[in-house]
């Protein structure tokens, strides 16, 4: 049996709707299915009365869910007690964050809590988006900072995940003046010859971003190069290989010296908001510590 159906399970019963489920859970709605499926195989009998709508638990279902539950939280226990008897500080607080956020934000972000919080351990995975979702949902994490746009949807269930947003970027569309053929770009570009364009991967989130600022208006830009990675991009965008939409922390230093422009106005910009997620109901003391600190940032001033 995978240990992910009990969750799976789990999931649903709080909500008995596959939808919401299996967007919890980060999982297609068709992949969700057949876990809940395999669960019920595995065991012998149909855990979900679906003849009803909305589907609600059997009378199995209802006599699974606490044995579900307990089992859950003894792996948990005995995952903990491993790490503690192998020497894994179980004190450590893990984050996840997409990569340019960790280098640009979450490293700056842990410095200061230091200063805050005596002897703070933390480990941090840098990974895309889904992935970091998925850290969080399989409480691989105590912590997820990503960035949060209208009308591009969040993958967890924010009544059991809460949110704070902790400050503002601004993802800005720049290039390198390094080269004789760059100088001067200015969106929204010339009629001939366009400007080559270093362009997120579809479905990544700054990707969706992008897109919409386009919209009906869109620049003249030949696509260059595709990548996930902002940090990657970035590489490129400083060699003079194209104009890219960067969030503007991680080009910061390139800006003030020159080795970057911004070639447009602000109607070219993007404004993003810097949050971080939690599953509040699995802290510890220090994670709850730490919790009322970025709870506090906005109302310090911290971050703008």
């Amino acid at each position: 049996m995978d240990t992910n159906w009990l969750e799976d399970f789990v999931s649903f019963a709080r909500s008995l709707n596959f939808t919401k489920a299996a967007a919890e859970r980060n999982i297609t709605q068709s992949a969700y299915s057949r876990r809940i499926k395999s669960l019920e195989t595995w065991l012998g009998v149909e855990l979900i009365d679906r003849k009803t709508f909305p589907a609600t638990l059997s009378p199995a279902g209802d006599e699974f869910l606490p044995t579900a539950k307990r089992m859950i939280q003894s792996l948990h226990r005995s995952r903990d007690d491993v790490r503690a008897k192998i020497g894994v500080d179980t004190d450590t607080l893990r984050f996840a964050a997409p990569h340019s956020i960790s280098i640009h934000n979450l490293m700056p972000l842990l410095s200061d809590l230091e200063n805050t919080i005596p002897k703070l351990k933390t480990h941090v995975t840098s990974d895309n988006l889904h992935n970091c979702y998925e850290q969080l949902s399989e409480r691989n994490c105590d912590f997820l900072m990503c960035y949060r746009f209208p009308g591009i949807p969040v993958m967890l269930d924010e009544e059991k995940f809460h949110f704070v947003e902790i400050g503002n970027e601004r993802l800005v569309p720049v290039y390198s003046p390094r080269r004789q053929l760059t100088k001067g770009w200015k969106l929204p570009g010339w009629e001939a010859p366009p400007m080559p364009y270093l362009r997120y991967s579809s479905g990544s989130f700054l990707g969706a971003v992008t897109e919409q600022l386009f919209g009906s208006n869109q620049p003249n830009l030949s696509i260059r190069h595709i990548d996930a990675f902002a940090e990657a991009l970035k590489s490129l965008c400083l060699q003079g290989a194209g104009l890219a939409w960067l969030p503007e922390a991680s080009v910061k230093n390139e800006l003030e010296n020159g080795a970057l422009l911004i070639a447009g106005n602000a109607d070219w910009c993007v404004d993003l908001k810097l949050v971080i997620y939690t599953e509040p109901i699995t802290h510890t003391k220090q994670a709850s510590m730490v919790w009322q600190e970025f709870k506090s940032l906005k109302e310090k001033g911290s971050l703008s």
